[in-house]
């Protein structure tokens, strides 16, 4: 009994060392490297973006040193929770699904979904009663608008990418009434909508802008349409994706993006890549 008590006490030791010892002086954070102007690679295949100059910016404030890795999308939340990286930054929203599984810092960025179609489609002049939903509560007049759009794609073919707060939203309100088509990398459904292979597709606002304002958006000619959407399946915001165990990681990216809000850096950012202010209010 005495050789199991302190095998015990012995055991107890070596676990509340382990936690003591864990002071995140050097992490991983995976982003996705598919998704400009968020997270992208330019011409020499350096990750940049958004996010890139963000989680560079943060992990100053916490003194601590950050190497930014590759991760495809469709497996960032598996490859977080058997260790290969201590952090996400892949413009991820804040929803509760993904809270049952990860933890999440405060949000970094508020972002508005909308509809992309071709110049061209016969959707390209659609919009409804209210130019904006809000869907954490939705009332009689977000229920009509919501009608509205499901009447106007009924039949049509929506592109989306996979796992993401966007197909949450079609699968809930026109699973029934539209085909859904889902993709590995928002770089790709951006070719099959160029393509006419989908009638319209769903993404941020903060996606759509920047890309519309450069060449290859204009040769795509595509235009927004519908109104702007978000919470209820587009969860609240897009924040720092932490395994649940890191309780401490996940606060001291909360302090620095915080103090990212106060002193304007944050709002700097999203005007340099986005050409709009997307931070989020504290």
């Amino acid at each position: 009994m005495r050789k199991l008590v302190i095998a015990a006490a012995v055991l107890a030791f070596a676990v509340a060392g382990a936690t003591v010892a864990k002071d995140y002086k050097n992490i991983k954070i995976a982003t996705e490297g598919a998704y400009a102007p968020w997270n992208f690679k330019d011409k020499a295949g350096n990750l940049v973006g958004f996010e890139v100059d963000l989680a560079k910016d943060l992990c100053a404030r916490m003194k601590i040193k950050c190497t930014i890795v590759e991760q495809a999308w469709d497996g960032m939340i598996p490859s977080l929770t058997a260790g290969k990286y201590d952090a996400i930054m892949a413009g991820m929203s804040i929803k509760a699904k993904r809270e049952k599984v990860i933890s999440f810092s405060r949000n970094y960025a508020a972002t508005l979904a909308r509809f992309v179609v071709l110049k061209s489609s016969p959707l390209a002049s659609f919009k409804t009663g209210l130019p904006a939903l809000t869907l954490d509560e939705v009332e009689d007049a977000e229920k009509k608008a919501i009608a509205e759009i499901v009447a106007a794609v009924k039949g049509k073919s929506i592109g989306v990418q996979t796992t993401t707060t966007h197909e949450d939203f079609l699968r809930k309100y026109m699973g029934n009434d539209v085909d859904i088509r889902t993709y590995d990398t928002q770089e790709n459904l951006d070719l099959d909508l160029k393509a006419g292979r989908v009638d319209a597709a769903l993404a941020d606002m903060s996606y759509w802008i920047p890309l519309l304002k450069k060449d290859e958006g204009k040769s795509m000619t595509m235009t927004m349409v519908g109104p702007e959407m978000t919470k209820g399946p587009f969860g609240v915001g897009v924040g720092v994706g932490i395994r649940k165990e890191d309780g401490k990681l996940r606060d001291m990216f909360s302090k620095a993006i915080n103090e990212a809000i106060d002193d304007g850096t944050l709002r700097a950012l999203a005007a340099k890549w986005f050409s709009f202010d997307i931070s989020p209010k504290k």
